[in-house]
C-alpha cells in the first residue's frame, strides 16, 4: 500500500507514534509519506521507503494567522495525486483530518471516490479533550470524525470520552498505543550514569512535552518530599510550557542539585535502564505512551487512574495508580517501591511482560487490517 501520514513533528506521544507507525510500515515493504511541519522527532533516518513532505507556512501581508491547514490539504493533494496514495492518516482530527478531507475535495475533478485515498483518522486525546472541549469547536470535530473513512482511537477511555462528548455517527475502533520492545529493553550499559555524574541514589523519572495537564508541580512535590527519607535524583525529559515555572520550583524547595532538567532528547533508552522509577501525575491521559516505554525498560510507574493508564497498568503489580493530586499517596507508593526490592524486582519483570503485550508488530498488523478494510469498502 501507499500510505500518507500526517502528524505532529513535537515532542509527544501522537508524533511518536505515527513515526513509529510509518517506520514500521515501511519496514513491512509499505510506501509511506509524511507530511509535518518539520521533520518528525523521531524519524531520524530514512529508508527507501520513506518520504517526508515539509509543509511549508506562508505568511501573508493582508492575514494574521498563517495558512498551515489550507498549505497541507495542497501538499497531501499534489502528492496523494501524483503518487496515488491509497490511505491518508491523519493523526489528530483537528487540523489533520479537515486537511486530508479538503485535499480530497480538490482532487474531485481528477480522481472518483472508488479510487480517491481513503482517510483514517487516529483520535490521541488533546483533539477531543482539549480542542474539543471547546464549546467553538465541537462542530468542527464532530465532522472531522464523521467525515473520515474510519476512525480510531488510542484507548478504551478516549473512545468512550468521544462518544459520551460528540455521539459520532461513525464507529470508533481502538487500536492501543505499541512500543517496539527490541529497542526499549534495560541495558546492562551503565555509562550514562557516570556521565550525569549520578552515583548509588535512587533515580526517578518523568517524560513528556510539560504541558499543564501534566502537572510537573506535582512531580517535583512527591520527589522533594521523597528526598526527605532516601538519596535521590530527578531526571525531567522533555520541555514546554510547564519548564520555567518548574525550575523555579526546584529552586524554591533548595534541591537544584538533585533534579536535572534535560531538554528534548530522542534517544531515551539509556535513561530508562538506568531509572527505578517513573512519575506520571497527570491530570489525564488518553493513553501514556511514556509509561509504556518505561515499562518495557523494566520501571515501575507510579501514576493516576486516569485516562487510560488503568488499561495497562495493574495497581501492585506493575507500579500504583492514584487519584490526580494525591500527592501524599504518590509519595508513599513511591517510597514503598524504592525501598522494597524485591517488591520492586518483581514489579519490574511483570512490567517488562506487559509490555509485550503492546508489541509494534501486532499493532502495526492491526492497523494494516484497518487499511486493508477501509479499501474494500469501496
Amino acid at each position: 500500500m501507499k500510505i500518507g501520514i500526517i502528524c505532529h513533528p513535537t515532542y509527544g506521544g501522537s508524533g511518536a507514534i505515527a513515526t513509529e507507525l510509518g517506520k514500521a510500515l515501511a519496514a513491512k515493504g509499505h510506501t509511506v509519506h509524511f507530511f509535518s511541519q518539520s521533520l518528525p522527532f523521531r524519524l531520524g533516518t530514512f529508508s527507501r521507503n520513506i518520504f517526508f513532505h515539509e509543509v511549508e507556512l506562508k505568511h501573508y501581508p493582508l492575514f494574521e494567522c498563517s495558512f498551515y491547514s489550507l498549505a497541507l490539504a495542497s501538499k497531501i493533494a499534489e502528492v496523494a495525486y501524483y503518487e496515488k496514495l491509497d490511505v491518508v492518516h491523519a493523526h489528530y482530527a483537528i487540523p489533520h483530518a479537515l486537511s486530508a478531507m479538503l485535499a480530497r475535495q480538490i482532487l474531485e475533478d481528477k480522481c472518483t471516490r472508488s479510487t480517491c485515498f481513503k482517510i483514517a483518522t487516529t483520535l490521541h486525546g488533546t483533539d477531543i479533550t482539549v480542542v474539543g472541549a471547546d464549546r467553538s469547536m465541537e462542530d468542527v470535530v464532530r465532522l472531522a470524525i464523521n467525515k473520515s473513512d474510519g476512525v480510531t482511537s488510542v484507548s478504551g477511555y478516549l473512545k468512550d470520552e468521544t462518544v459520551r462528548m460528540f455521539n459520532p455517527k461513525k464507529e470508533i475502533t481502538v487500536i492501543p498505543n505499541f512500543v517496539d520492545t527490541s529497542l526499549f529493553f534495560r541495558s546492562p550499559k551503565q555509562e550514562i550514569r557516570e556521565q550525569l555524574g549520578i552515583k548509588d541514589e535512587k533515580i526517578l523519572i518523568h517524560i513528556s512535552n510539560f504541558r499543564p495537564v501534566k502537572c510537573i508541580s506535582d512531580i517535583i512535590r512527591i520527589f522533594n518530599a521523597l528526598t526527605k527519607r532516601l538519596d535521590a535524583t530527578l531526571l525531567l525529559v522533555g520541555d514546554g510550557p510547564e519548564r520555567s515555572e518548574s525550575e523555579i520550583l526546584v529552586r524554591e524547595l533548595g534541591i537544584t542539585e538533585r533534579v536535572r532538567f534535560l531538554g528534548k532528547l530522542d534517544d531515551i533508552v539509556p535513561l530508562l535502564s538506568i531509572a527505578d522509577l517513573m512519575l506520571m501525575p497527570s491530570n489525564v491521559e488518553s493513553f501514556g505512551l511514556a509509561a509504556l516505554e518505561a515499562m518495557a525498560c523494566g520501571v515501575p510507574v507510579v501514576a493516576t487512574n486516569a485516562g487510560g493508564f488503568p488499561e495497562f497498568i495493574v495497581p501492585g503489580l506493575h507500579g500504583y495508580l492514584l487519584p490526580p493530586g494525591d500527592i501524599e499517596g504518590m509519595t508513599e507508593k513511591a517510597f514503598l517501591l524504592l525501598t522494597d526490592d524485591t517488591h520492586w524486582l518483581a514489579c519490574s519483570k511483570a512490567c517488562v511482560r506487559q509490555a509485550k503485550h503492546y508489541e509494534t508488530a501486532s499493532l502495526v498488523e492491526q492497523y494494516e487490517r484497518y487499511y486493508t478494510r477501509l479499501l474494500q469498502e469501496g
